[in-house]
């Protein structure tokens, strides 16, 4: 399963699945990994413009892959965060460590 993405000007764009649950988040990590080896990126945004559910392993890779892109200098913003989305992200503090658009 593939997710969609864009890559402009040292820039990654992840687009998030409708649902990211277990499964999806396992299909992402192991894709956004491979993207960041890649392409060297100096900023990695994730796009919730479909999501409209998020369990605790979307928040882990998420967070994992915060880790890897600060590492090398870089930042991470999530943008198009709907209600239920945003709300996630105050709860679990995903808003403290990451930029939101």
């Amino acid at each position: 399963m593939e997710h969609n993405y864009e890559k402009e000007y040292g820039c990654l764009i992840l687009k998030m699945p409708a649902e990211l649950d277990h499964h999806q988040a396992e299909f992402l990590k192991e894709e956004a990994d491979e993207l960041l080896m890649k392409y060297p990126v100096r900023s990695l945004i994730f796009d919730f413009t479909d999501t409209y559910f998020m369990d605790s392993s979307g928040i882990g890779v998420i967070i994992g892959r915060c880790k890897n892109v600060r590492f090398s200098g870089g930042y991470v913003k999530a943008v198009h965060l709907n209600e239920q989305i945003s709300r996630i992200f105050q709860l679990s503090g995903l808003m403290k460590i990451i930029e939101v658009e």
